[in-house]
């Protein structure tokens, strides 16, 4: 009886692969759950500190969103403060679809040629400019967008320069990689049998290329613009330095203008905590953030309805 109790007993203790294995499992578990904890005290503090305009300060949610006049500091003829952020929501919307809408065409086109046109070459002459391009800091960027872009766009279209349109430039440069990279996996990702099948039927090679194998690419492709967007609408020191920092309505795309990230970044290190300043610029933070899940929501949205197909 002895001896079967020793043999149970050393047939229920764990194994050592087992009991690493448990620990493994335990650190991955604590590693998600203070990444759910981080994540939840970011939506928490911002949300807190933005909403406090409304009910705090007893701004109206509707003037916040519509009014074009932007003066925290100040009070309105109607004895309210002046909070209107459309300007800065148009501008970064402006911008960021602008950019994007210019960067498709350019890394879908960069895309095709390192894998369907030029498969031996043309990747070791393109990866090393897109990982050039991905290194730059954002600084840079915005010098060379004042140096070269702004005086470029006075020259040919007048005005000062800065406004939407110089921001777009120096978007598209700085999302281009990220949606030509994300564009290449896409393609890369189409099996093969598709393009063996489409040359069985007699297609040409631009037939197979644009028919066949883009048409399969389009949910990966549009992951990478949505990407492309959310770097875009979140960038805030090169869009800075080149839009004009000006919280007024663009009359067109070479006016100064502002997007919320440069309203944030020149803002909040002049304000007082709890201040009505203060949380206007908390406010945009939160459009941001809520802007940025809605970004991911999309991108999650289109795998899954690519995984579908």
């Amino acid at each position: 009886m002895m001896e079967e109790d020793k043999i149970r007993a050393a047939m229920l203790r764990k194994s050592r692969a087992a009991r690493i294995e448990q620990r493994g499992r335990a650190i991955s578990f604590a590693c998600i759950a203070l990444i759910v904890l981080v994540v939840v005290a970011i939506f928490y503090f911002v949300a807190s500190k933005g909403l406090a305009t409304f009910y705090q300060n007893k701004v109206n949610l509707w003037d916040f969103l519509s009014k074009t006049s932007w003066s925290p500091s100040t009070t309105g003829p109607h004895g309210k403060p002046e909070v209107g952020a459309l300007p800065m929501i148009i501008g970064s919307f402006g911008v960021t679809f602008l950019a994007a809408i210019v960067a498709t065409p350019f890394a879908i086109g960069a895309a095709l040629f390192m894998t369907e046109i030029a498969t031996k070459w043309g990747a070791k002459i393109l990866q090393p400019v897109i990982d050039l391009l991905v290194g730059i800091p954002s600084v840079v960027y915005g010098f060379i967008g004042l140096s070269v872009v702004v005086p470029a766009i006075r020259n040919v279209f007048g005005g000062t320069g800065f406004g939407i349109l110089a921001g777009t430039f120096v978007l598209f440069i700085m999302i281009l990689p990220t949606v030509t990279s994300m564009t290449v996996d896409a393609i890369h990702a189409v099996p093969s049998y598709y393009r063996s099948a489409s040359a069985a039927l007699g297609a040409t090679r631009w037939q197979t290329t644009s028919r066949v194998v883009l048409r399969a690419a389009v949910p990966g492709i549009l992951t990478g613009i949505v990407f492309g967007m959310a770097r875009a609408f979140g960038e805030a020191l090169a869009v800075q330095m080149v839009i004009g920092n000006a919280a007024m309505l663009p009359k067109d795309l070479i006016s100064p203008a502002s997007t919320l990230t440069s309203v944030l970044t020149s803002g909040i290190g002049n304000t007082v905590m709890g201040s009505l300043e203060n949380n206007a610029l908390w406010s945009l933070a939160l459009i941001l953030l809520l802007m940025s899940l809605a970004f991911n929501l999309v991108i999650r949205w289109i795998g899954k309805r690519g995984a579908l197909k």
